[in-house]
């Protein structure tokens, strides 16, 4: 776990020139999704500086095709066996080794040659390679929020006794990681997550019940899968980030707090005791703090997301709506009651996210079926994986009795 002191520590060395970075051999989980692309555009301005071991998607398999054709990695994991079973029989299928199954994942996390893994999964389902990568003492660069919401309490034993580092990617996280470096542990007064509001920050309440799929995925700033579309839609991808927020930076959650920002140039801020405020600017480009991330403990000369201010206009900030986004709440909840809870609310989104999506409820009832699920749910404090994974898979079970 990246705690702030060892954050800010490592920032330090940083900052001193003592990094002894040469080359990184590396994974990238959910290559083919929007982060994983992004992250290979990275690595194509900064050839030779990175080995891909290994590539892993779900079943898009023309697009793993072209990827490895430019990044030649030993190992190709595809999440359907189907699109598994069609690999074997193309020309990659002779050039790399096709693994499927959910063993396979987390074993290509776990590949002693491998130093950093980048986690683009989505949903839960990128836990157990999150846990293999720290366990196995790897640069973790997590893009999949829902490894620290589900099993955060897991993670911070397991990186003290093996020396692995969680790399946030995600821009607020990214951002906060960054403003850190500014202060101390104690003159934190709070970290302040941005949100760009969604498609319906200015919609009336009353006409949510009339919102259609297409309007939903149709996001004003960011280019993202579906789930994590939908979730910036209701607001609970900033829930979700304040859930990641607590661990990652071994902070409380009333020390976290929400702003809407549509123009989504403030990243995330960090106010300390002396009521000054820090804040990561840039244009909204994943491949910034991709970057950070990939290269750390270095910062590199880049263009991505660059500011011209002379162009960038008015910034405006409001607090969020919570009548109309109740998953804000729902996350702070969970939150505060910790244990198994925020597995719970994360499997009744997926699960409600997916009823949506598939049109079998509408958009207002996604919060309704998280809430429902979470107040029927049993929270077990200081729980074990095997707590965890029991309770994602009772309130993947509830939520669904609900959607039906």
């Amino acid at each position: 776990m990246t705690g702030k002191k060892k954050q800010k520590a490592e920032s330090a060395a940083s900052s001193a020139g003592e990094s002894s970075f040469t080359k990184r051999s590396i994974v990238i989980l959910g290559s083919t999704g929007s982060i994983g692309r992004s992250t290979l555009e990275v690595l194509d301005e900064h050839p030779g500086r990175f080995e891909v071991v290994a590539l892993a998607a779900y079943s898009d398999v023309n697009r793993i095709i072209e990827q490895a054709a430019k990044v030649h990695p030993k190992y190709i994991y595809m999440g359907d066996p189907v699109a598994a079973e069609f690999l074997q029989g193309e020309p990659i299928g002779r050039e790399c080794e096709i693994l499927t199954g959910k063993e396979s994942i987390a074993a290509l996390a776990a590949l002693p040659e491998v130093e950093m893994v980048v986690n683009a999964l989505v949903g839960a389902a990128g836990l157990m390679a999150s846990l293999a990568a720290v366990e196995n003492g790897k640069y973790l660069a997590l893009a999949n929020k829902e490894s620290l919401v589900v099993g955060g309490s897991l993670f911070e034993d397991i990186a003290q006794r093996t020396g692995a580092k969680i790399l946030p990617i995600d821009s607020e996280h990214s951002a906060i990681w960054q403003c850190l470096s500014a202060g101390r542990d104690s003159e934190v007064r709070r970290l302040i997550l941005t949100a760009s509001g969604g498609p319906f920050r200015q919609l009336d309440k009353s006409e949510f019940k009339n919102v259609t799929r297409e309007a939903a995925l149709n996001h004003p700033t960011w280019k993202m899968g579906p789930k994590v579309t939908i979730d910036s839609a209701t607001l609970m991808n900033k829930g979700l980030e304040l859930i990641e927020a607590v661990w990652l930076f071994s902070i409380p959650p009333e020390m976290v707090s929400i702003v809407v920002h549509p123009q989504s140039i403030v990243h995330s801020m960090v106010e300390y005791i002396d009521s000054s405020v820090v804040a990561q600017m840039s244009a909204p480009d994943m491949k910034l703090p991709i970057t950070y991330a990939l290269f750390w403990p270095e910062r590199l000369p880049s263009e991505f997301g660059r500011l011209d201010f002379s162009e960038l206009g008015e910034l405006t900030f409001a607090k969020p709506d919570i009548e109309k986004f109740p998953a804000i709440n729902l996350a702070y909840n969970a939150a505060v009651m910790g244990g198994t809870a925020p597995a719970a609310l994360n499997a009744a989104n997926e699960v409600a996210v997916d009823a949506f999506l598939l049109g079998r409820i509408g958009f207002t009832q996604i919060t309704d079926i998280i809430e429902k699920t979470l107040m029927n749910h049993q929270v077990v404090d200081k729980p074990s994986l095997l707590d965890i994974m029991e309770a994602d898979s009772r309130s993947r079970e509830l939520a669904e009795t609900f959607v039906n």
